[in-house]
Formats: structure tokens, sequence, C-alpha cells
């Protein structure tokens, strides 16, 4: 049985004191829910926000990272920073880093590969953009990305893979796929993870939601036999609707 897991991308949004501040919010609100939980917040901000998680059920995220461990790598951070700061997860591929910062899909497998090897989760992201959706081509964008991505990774590293399903169309937009929609692509990459490994690893793979998710639309969402969960942006920003989406089964 898949656990559901919600998790909040916090994307380029509260400084450090106000992540503090926020974290400590959520710490409250959060503490009596039964899914898996985790924040991602900035860089800046990982090392304050961890003190204040540890103890807590909420597991902290980190929002990309370096493909290499270490060297002359201006401005990037390191998978073994990461880890020495207490993230257990590191959100991967996403639609902004592959359509602004010009990330390919090798780079993102290289970055899989190398969290995988550090134990940390990989919270690998794929979807397709409007203009492929309209043409037909979302499942094969999909497929693409999953297959790229995920190369020469293990059917027993998969433990440590969670795959985000994003519509880039849905993301930042107030458009939301519908859950049928939403439903039919999840079912679709499941049965992508089950002819790369296995029908056993393509069980039990978590696949989350991504795109607009909001308290007015978790639950038809959630209620999808292939819809684990969210990795969610705009509402993970507040107290009050990021612990109505953690608790969207209450």
């Amino acid at each position: 049985m898949r656990k559901t897991f919600i998790a909040g991308n916090w994307k380029m949004n509260k400084t450090p004191s106000e992540a503090v501040a926020f974290a400590k919010e959520l710490v409250k609100s959060l503490k009596d829910s039964d899914t898996k939980l985790m924040i991602a917040p900035s860089t800046a901000a990982l090392a304050p926000v961890a003190d204040v998680i540890k103890g807590s059920n909420i597991i902290l995220g980190a929002q990309n990272m370096a493909s290499v461990e270490d060297g002359a790598h201006t401005g990037e951070t390191s998978v073994l920073m990461l880890k020495d700061l207490g993230v257990e997860a590191v959100i991967l591929g996403h639609s902004e880093r592959r359509a602004i910062y010009g990330e390919s899909d090798e780079l993102i497998n290289a970055k899989v590969k190398l969290a995988i090897k550090h134990g940390l989760t990989a919270v690998f992201c794929i979807g397709e953009t409007l203009e492929e959706r309209e043409a037909g081509k979302a499942e094969t964008v999909c497929f693409d990305q999953t297959e790229k991505g995920l190369k020469d990774v293990s059917a027993a590293e998969m433990d440590k893979v969670v795959i985000a399903y994003e519509p880039v169309w849905a993301i930042g937009t107030g458009k939301t796929a519908s859950p049928e929609d939403a439903q039919a692509i999840h079912k679709a990459i499941r049965g992508k993870i089950e002819q790369l490994y296995s029908k056993e690893v393509a069980e039990k793979v978590i696949i989350q939601y991504g795109g607009s998710v909001k308290p007015s639309n978790v639950k038809d969402l959630m209620a999808q036999a292939d819809i684990d969960g969210g990795l969610i942006g705009g509402a993970s920003l507040e107290v009050e609707s990021f612990t109505a989406l953690a608790n969207y089964n209450k």
C-alpha cells in the first residue's frame, strides 16, 4: 500500500527568517497529520528550517542540487552539503529547471543517480507543455523524460525515487488537469515503470501530481487510483492551505 506523500516546494519565496517562522507554525499545525510530509525551502533557508523541523513528522527537502559532489562549480550546492544539513529528499528535473535554466535529461539523470548514491530520495519531475498536450504528445513526452531521467537506475534503487507528474501548463497558472486526465497520465507512467522494471516496482513507486493543487481540488485528485500525493507550489506557502492539503483525508 503506497502512503500518500504531500510535499511543499516553496521555490524562491520566504527569507530565512520568514521560513523559520513559517516552519514553526507548520510543525504545530501538521503534528497530527498521517500523510508523509516534506517541505523544500530555498537553499539559503535550509539550515535554519532543518533546526525547526528536527524530530517532527516533516522531512526536509531541497529544490535542486549539483550533478557532482564538489569542485569548481560556482553557485552550485553539493549533495554532501545537503546531507550535512539533514536534507532527506531533493526535487530534480522541475520544469522551471528544464525551461528556464536549460537542464537536459542527461544532466537530470546524473543528479538523480547522485542523489540515490548518497541515500537521498529523488523527487523526479516530468511533464508536458500545453503545446505538447494539444499535439497529443503528453504520454510520449512523459515516457521519454522518464526513460532518460531513470537511465541506469536499478530496480532496487527505485525505492529512492518518487515521480512527480507536473503538466507544465498547470504550474502556477491556476489551471489544473481534471482528476480523470491526471489519472490517465499517472496510470500510463506507472505502466511505463512496469515496462522498464517490473510490476512490483511499478506498484510500489509513488507518483505525485503537481500543478495548481489546492484545498478545493485535492480530494478529487487523491481519490484517483494512481495519484499518490502532491508536489505543491503556491498552496504550500500558507499555513491554512498546506495544512488542509496535508489533512485532505480528515
